[in-house]
């Protein structure tokens, strides 16, 4: 069973700044759900808040299943993966690097390369899994962090500006991966972007931050034509 994650009436501030400001929606198990706003209005910060790597001045982020709130502990915060702008990279392989969250969570040496061989095929990768992952191109090197999150199979995924620092080609290529797994991952998957073209290819609904607030945009994506 998917997680969904209830959004409450956050605010954050930075010393004067007031960034998130009553901040609150719900994002529903097995949907999409791509985040636009001017630099600067918040994005980065609500993902980094929902995935606990910052705390709230006020309001709240629950994960829910089946109606029920979890409790945040590492099982939790285990099915929660968030892909930033600039991927951390090991001076490893292809292959060490996508495999890096399964040998944490000591996930079996066979069942390790099943998935990570997956992954990689998946983005596009499978033929330089032996490649030192510091030879790749900077498009590259995102579509390997993109696969060491979707290795783990998380119930929710944040993806924070995926096609920001890289080329056509490349972005093309996540956009079609966000395509493909949209169904196949049954997870909350949450994005921010600048490009509306790309949030509403890939998106069921396009939201707006705005004054520190979400708000939907009423227009139709091709995923789901009755917004």
């Amino acid at each position: 069973m998917g997680l969904s994650v209830s959004v409450s009436e956050l605010k954050k501030s930075y010393g004067e700044s007031v960034v998130l400001d009553g901040c609150a929606y719900r994002f529903e198990s097995g949907s999409v759900y791509a985040v636009m706003g001017q630099n600067g209005s918040g994005k980065s910060t609500l993902f980094r808040l929902c995935t606990f790597l910052e705390q709230p001045d006020s309001g709240r982020v629950d994960f829910l299943e089946g109606g029920t709130v979890l409790e945040n502990n590492l099982a939790l915060r285990r099915r929660i993966t968030l892909l930033l702008p600039a991927v951390g990279v090991f001076n490893t392989t292809v292959y060490e690097n996508i495999a890096y969250g399964l040998k944490l969570r000591k996930v079996s040496r066979h069942e390790v390369e099943e998935k990570v061989l997956n992954a990689a095929e998946m983005v596009g990768l499978k033929d330089k899994l032996r490649r030192r992952a510091v030879t790749l191109s900077s498009g590259e090197t995102q579509r390997m962090g993109l696969a060491r999150a979707l290795v783990i199979s998380p119930s929710v995924l944040f993806l924070d500006e995926p096609t920001a620092a890289v080329d056509a080609n490349n972005s093309k290529a996540i956009e079609d991966i966000i395509q493909g797994i949209r169904h196949t991952l049954k997870a909350a998957i949450i994005l921010s972007t600048h490009d509306a073209g790309f949030a509403r290819r890939v998106s069921d609904k396009v939201l707006t931050l705005m004054d520190g607030r979400l708000t939907e945009q009423l227009t139709d994506t091709p995923n789901n034509p009755d917004i």
